[in-house]
Formats: structure tokens, C-alpha cells, sequence
């Protein structure tokens, strides 16, 4: 009796494996497009398929082709996937399935695709080939089988996804990884073995696949938090968990080592089905009636758990991102509609694990690595430090900023990554870095000619007043200098930078703190002092790289050694004030510029600059000054000594952070 019970389970799980195989599990045909049935693109459609069948017993599982026509449009693309444990044989029955079914499912659609346990087939009249494709999705989970210890359960399953990523996508021929470990809880008769799968289509590059797995994986939580089994599928990967060997152990290449069990194991849910030898004759009657009943409960199980599954056919637009919600620890001032969060897995793909090699920058607290998505766009990464104390604030401020701002002369922000210890900031990519970059530099300095210098000048003042004046928020960036003005590919001046901003009210014309932060050299001297600032405190910090854009020269004691003044401010102020001011312009030039535009630069320079905050102009008058060479010029005075006053301690370009009388301040915002 117990021998008939054990053939027939197996025939039945044979029957269920089978069967589960060769049902489709969803399919998508994105009717964008149609054809006609006696169409050049049907029958090149037709060509296509069969020939994907034809060769669906290649060793790697992954096959694609292309069926051209006399039209680009009755052009026809199309692969196929096997999964990577299965063999040829079961393979070519996948395909041939497919192919069939996928013309009943798309009727007369020239996009398609088909998924099923062993295999996925696709076509289209777009070229898909190496091209990570999110565009449609669909998930499984068993929701009325949840661990009782959803936590647990989910991190071993996340961390073992982690360990395959990489053996998937560094993966020879088959991009295709499995990994199995034990999984018990203390003082709990709950003891299973988890198996995890991941693959990619061959064709994608490591770090392509790597997104993709990261971008699956990340749908899990969302979709089927606590099940016991579920999966995730994209046209380009798919990921897939569950608590029994749904793959074939022995033909796929089980990743290693495994990890250890989260928990000390625990005695098996369910005692032996097999009679103990030494057992009397009324409990081997026992036995045997635990073991029917034990199989009578694991069929119905079976047939239960695959009732459970259904098909979840969903159209959404590619999504390599997902939405930041408002209760965000900290971060509520995001707008939602404006801020898209990236997962840290995929930071970490696009910029080669932060590797040395991608790294484009370094500040106090962060740096910078230059990253590239799927799609060829590339990207800045800033990854503020985890040991720094104004990483947090640093990182709120300028993501709830920069989010509400678009403007040419502004760098724009493209998401972020909040996740742990992890702050990470995603800008647009400015390819020929920063304004010091080339300013300071003796050769490249070179590159910048008067006109691509005032061209700078000019951009600057209009992103500044965009800040201050024509944004919908009144913003301070409080930090302004020549290694936060980014440069385009046409050397456009881009501000960057905002972690030490602030929002003003709109009838708000001055802050104050006790605690100073920014860079010493570019900060107003009553900000210095007391602790106060406002918009003209940025109007002093653009009139400092104003005149360091004239003159070449930073505005430091060190670098004014060879002039006899203390600093640029000084130098320049001791020339105007002598009838000289153009003997301060940047020799690298050679005399090849307006005189005029330089003279009224000079000009707006030393306005801004000036130590009563009333007589600095604002970012308004500066451009329209900047425009009209020949208007009457206001008369500047003499600007302040920086050096006097115990302040030549800090050293220039050193961000300070100081209390004022040495009071101890826990927080950045203004009092």
C-alpha cells in the first residue's frame, strides 16, 4: 500500500511539473502596432519563429535572430530564453510550445512575448538585442503560505539573492546562478531548505544584468512580502524563490559556498514518513497510517499551492526607479513627484562597485564617481561619507532643494538613494568638471578665452538670481565657490552643490546661527563674525569668483605672495583704486579681450564685495550691470581685510565649521 502511495505521488508530481512547463505563465503583446495575416511582416514572422525553433537545442538556451524585409517595417526580431538548468530536449518542447501559443495570445500584434517555467520567447519589429528591456513585468507569490517569521525569513532570502548576482551576471555562455541553504527558527519546529535562481539573458553586458537582477529582486518586497515562494520576471531576467527544488539540482551550477543558517537548526516540522525497523507491529500500523496521511496531505498541498498560482498580466511603463514615500524618516519636504529613489544595488552596478577608476571627485564629507545607466546616460554620483556629521542634514537639504529646481545654470538632480548608512546623491553628468579644474590650473587655464570666461560670469549670476528671485522658493546656497561651478560640454557655468542652502520665507531678509560652515575665502565677513547671512552674502561669494575669473588667481594670501597683497580682494581693489585694474587680468589671455566687458567686470566684482552688506547690489543688478558696458559705474570701496582680526588661522579653501564664541550648536539650521 505504502509503495502504491509513493509511485502514484511521483506520477502526480511528474504529471504537475510537466504540465507547469508547458502552461503559459503570462504573456504581454503591446498592441502598439498590428499587422495583417497575409502581411510581409506575418510571413517573416512566421520565418522568424521557425527558425528560433529550429535552433532551441543550443547549449546556452538563448538563441536570437532577425527576419529583414524589403521595409524596415515588416522587419522581424525575436530570441528565445531556456532556463538554465533544463535540458535541450526540454528546451526545443518549450519553444515549440511557445511559438504557438504566442500567435494565439498576440493575434495579428507585432510585438509579443511568452513566459513559461522552462523558457520565454519574444519578437518585434524593434531590435532587441543587447538591450535591457524592463518594459513589462509580471510576479507569482503563494499567499496563503506566510511564515510565521516574515523578517527572518525575507532577509536570508534578500541575502541570498545578493550572493548570486554576481555569479549570474559574470556568468560564461549562461548567465544563470542558483544558491540552496537551511533556514530554521530557535525554539520553532519551522526547518526548510531554500532554493533561489537567477538568470539573464546572455546578451546583456555583467553590469546590465546586475541592474536588471537589482531591479527584480526590489519588486519582491512590494509584491509578496512573507511568501514562501514567489518570483519576479522581466523580459531581460528573472529572480524566483521557494522552499522546494524547483530547479534541477544536479544540471544547474549551484553557486557557492552557501551561507550558514541565520538560526541554530531545529527539529524537522513533521516526523519520518518511513516506519522504524525496530517499531512493533501496531505502531508499523501507525506508521503506515501517518505516512497515507502525511502523503494525502502533501498532494493536497501541492494541489492547493499550484491552484494558488495565477497569472498577473500587467502593462506599465519601464520603471528603473521607484517613488520615495512621504513617511521617509526626515525626508518628508521631498516632493514626491519630483525625487525618484534608485535602489543601492543598482548605484553600486552603474558605477563599477565605486570603483577607483570611476572616480571623478572628493570633498570634506563626499565623493564622487561618474556612473553610466543601461541606456548610456551617464551620471555623477555623490556618496556623502558616513562618518561625516553633516552627511544627514547635508544630504535632506539638498535633495529636498535641488528637487524644486530647474534652471540651465543648475545642475539638475536626478534621484537619490537613501538606504542605511548609504546617502547617495545622482546628478546629471557635467563632462568637463569644475571651474578650478581649468582656472587654476597653469596650462589649462588656457582653454578658457574671455569669451567662454564671461560667458561663465554671465551663467553663474543667472542661476543666482533664479535662486534668490525667480524660483519658487528663496534659496541662500551659502556655499558658493569655484570648485562648485560644474561646466558642460559647451562650458556652461553649472551651480552645484546645495547641502549647506537654506529656504527663506518670501518677506525673509536675513538668517543667522551660531555655528559657521562653509569655505573660507568665498564667505561675507558678517557671516564670518556673526553669523549672519542672506542673499548678498552670495552676492560677496560670486564677486570673489568674479574677480578669480578675471585674474586667474585664487583668492588667497599664498597665491597673492608675489603681488604684495594679502589677498585677491586687496589686489584687485589697489589696482582699480591706482587707474590700473587691467594689469590684474589673467596673462594666459594675452590681451585677447573686451576691454570694456573686463573693465565693468572688474567693476561688479568690487561692488559685490564690499563690507556693508546694503551697498552690494543684487543678482538682478549685477546682470543687468554685466549687459550695459556703458552705463554710469557706481564707485566701489574699499573691501574688507579678511586677514586682520585673528581670522588668517584658517587657512584659504578650508570649510570651516565653528561655533561663534564657542557655543556648541547640535544642528545646521539657522536660529
Amino acid at each position: 500500500m505504502m509503495m502504491m502511495m509513493m509511485i502514484w505521488f511521483c506520477l502526480l508530481m511528474s504529471f504537475i511539473t510537466k504540465g507547469s512547463s508547458l502552461k503559459a505563465l503570462s504573456w504581454d503583446c503591446q498592441n502598439t502596432t498590428s499587422y495583417t495575416p497575409k502581411s510581409t511582416y506575418k510571413a517573416n514572422l512566421n520565418s522568424l519563429l521557425s527558425n528560433l525553433y529550429s535552433n532551441a537545442t543550443r547549449d546556452n538556451g538563448f538563441y536570437h535572430a532577425t527576419v529583414a524585409g524589403s521595409r524596415s517595417n515588416d522587419t522581424v526580431h525575436g530570441l528565445f530564453l531556456c532556463r538554465g538548468d533544463v535540458s535541450t530536449d526540454d528546451c526545443r518542447s518549450c519553444i515549440g510550445e511557445a511559438r504557438t501559443k504566442i500567435l494565439e495570445l498576440c493575434t495579428n500584434e507585432t510585438t509579443g512575448i511568452v513566459w513559461y517555467d522552462n523558457c520565454l520567447l519574444r519578437y518585434s519589429e524593434k531590435s532587441m538585442l543587447g538591450i535591457l528591456d524592463q518594459s513589462t513585468w509580471y510576479q507569482m507569490s503563494n499567499p496563503k503560505n506566510e511564515t510565521q517569521v516574515p523578517n527572518q525569513f525575507m532577509e536570508l532570502v534578500g541575502n541570498m539573492f545578493d550572493q548570486i548576482i554576481t555569479p549570474v551576471s559574470s556568468g560564461s555562455g549562461k548567465k544563470f546562478a542558483v544558491l540552496q541553504t537551511n533556514f530554521s527558527v530557535a525554539g520553532t519546529l519551522f526547518f526548510e531548505t531554500v532554493y533561489v535562481l537567477g538568470q539573464c539573458t546572455p546578451d546583456l553586458s555583467n553590469v546590465e544584468c546586475q541592474i536588471c537582477l537589482r531591479y527584480a529582486i526590489n519588486e519582491l518586497p512590494f509584491c509578496c512580502y512573507g511568501a514562501l515562494g514567489a518570483r519576479a520576471v522581466y523580459p531581460s531576467c528573472n529572480v524566483r524563490y521557494e522552499l522546494y527544488a524547483f530547479y534541477n539540482v544536479s544540471a544547474a551550477a549551484v553557486a557557492s559556498p552557501a551561507p550558514p543558517p541565520i538560526h541554530p537548526p531545529a527539529p524537522p516540522l513533521l516526523p519520518s514518513v518511513f516506519p522504524n525497523s525496530t517499531t512493533s507491529k501496531g505502531n508499523k500500523a501507525k506508521s503506515s497510517a501517518k505516512v497515507i496521511a502525511a502523503s494525502v496531505v502533501s498532494v493536497t498541498g501541492i494541489l492547493l499551492f499550484v491552484s494558488c498560482f495565477c497569472f498577473l498580466k500587467m502593462k506599465r511603463a519601464k520603471k528603473s526607479i521607484y517613488r520615495v514615500k512621504k513617511a521617509t524618516t526626515g525626508m518628508t519636504e521631498i516632493p514626491i513627484e519630483e525625487s525618484v529613489q534608485y535602489d543601492f544595488g543598482t548605484i553600486q552596478a552603474i558605477t563599477n562597485c565605486f570603483s577607483p577608476e570611476n572616480k571623478i571627485g572628493e570633498g570634506g564629507c563626499s565623493s564622487v564617481y561618474k556612473g553610466r545607466f543601461p541606456n548610456g546616460q551617464e551620471v555623477a554620483v555623490k556618496r556623502l561619507s558616513r562618518s561625516s556629521r553633516q552627511g544627514a542634514v547635508e544630504f535632506k537639504n539638498e535633495v529636498a532643494l535641488v528637487a524644486k529646481l530647474l534652471h540651465r545654470n543648475l545642475v539638475k538632480l536626478l534621484g537619490f538613494c537613501l538606504q542605511g548608512e548609504e546617502k547617495i546623491l545622482v546628478y546629471e553628468f557635467v563632462p568637463n568638471k569644475s571651474l578650478d579644474y581649468f582656472l587654476f590650473d597653469p596650462e589649462k587655464k588656457r582653454l578658457l578665452n574671455w569669451s567662454t570666461r564671461f560667458k561663465i560670469i554671465v551663467g553663474i549670476a543667472r542661476g543666482l538670481l533664479y535662486l534668490h528671485e525667480d524660483s519658487r522658493l528663496k534659496i541662500i546656497h551659502r556655499d558658493l565657490k569655484a570648485s562648485n561651478m560644474l561646466l558642460d560640454g559647451d562650458m556652461n557655468s553649472k551651480i552645484s552643490d546645495f547641502g549647506l542652502a537654506r529656504i527663506f520665507m518670501a518677506d525673509q531678509t536675513q538668517g543667522n546661527t551660531n555655528r559657521i560652515i562653509g569655505t573660507y575665502g568665498y564667505m561675507s565677513p558678517e557671516y564670518v563674525k556673526h553669523g549672519l547671512f542672506s542673499v548678498k552674502s552670495d552676492v560677496f561669494s560670486f564677486g570673489v569668483i568674479l574677480l578669480e575669473i578675471i585674474t586667474g588667481k585664487r583668492n588667497s594670501s599664498l597665491s597673492m605672495k608675489s603681488t604684495g597683497a594679502k589677498d585677491l580682494l586687496s589686489y584687485a581693489w589697489k589696482h582699480w583704486s591706482e587707474e590700473r585694474a587691467l594689469d590684474i587680468v589673467d596673462q594666459s589671455l594675452r590681451g585677447l579681450y573686451s576691454r570694456d566687458e573686463v573693465i565693468q567686470c572688474i567693476n561688479v566684482g568690487l561692488l559685490c564685495v564690499q563690507e556693508d552688506v546694503d551697498e552690494r547690489p543684487t543678482m538682478a543688478n549685477v546682470l543687468l550691470m554685466l549687459n550695459s558696458f556703458s552705463a554710469t559705474r557706481r564707485t566701489p570701496s574699499n573691501p574688507p581685510a579678511f586677514f586682520n582680526g585673528g581670522i588668517e588661522r584658517i587657512s584659504f579653501g578650508e570649510t570651516v565649521d565653528q561655533s561663534i564664541n564657542e557655543v556648541s550648536i547640535s544642528d545646521l539650521y539657522p536660529r
